[in-house]
């Protein structure tokens, strides 16, 4: 089993950055597809970004160009930098963890496929 908690969310204007991590614990001597999905209020998950054990990233048609996610220590900690941010990705932002050796879209079309999940921290964007 695997433990997720974000940080790093709070108020920013629009064009501001803010920059995310997510604290990875308990069995970590296994590889996971690592991922962010946000959802805001009465709508969906979207997934906003996935790496996978070799490394390879893949992000939302809305926020490529604008997101990176990394990772450090190994898988022990992930980040997701948010660069430009608009109103439109306010959203709570989850960290999630995925068993399959799958990566792209297999998690970020349908992030309800993530096994993990933290507790989510909010990104709020004003105008």
């Amino acid at each position: 089993q695997v433990q997720l908690v974000e940080s790093g969310g709070g108020s920013v204007q629009s064009g501001g950055s803010l920059r995310l991590s997510c604290a990875v614990s308990g069995d970590t001597s296994r590889s996971y597809s690592m991922g962010w999905v946000r959802q805001a209020p009465g709508k969906g998950r979207e997934g906003v970004a996935t790496i996978d054990s070799d490394g390879v990233k893949t992000y939302g048609a809305s926020v490529k160009g604008r997101f990176t996610i990394s990772q450090t220590n190994g898988q022990r900690t992930v980040h997701l930098q948010m660069n430009s941010l608009r109103p439109e990705d306010s959203a709570m932002y989850y960290c999630a963890a995925g068993l399959m050796p799958l990566s792209g879209s297999y998690y970020l079309e349908t992030p309800d496929r993530f096994t993990y999940w933290g507790q989510g921290t909010q990104v709020t964007v004003s105008s």
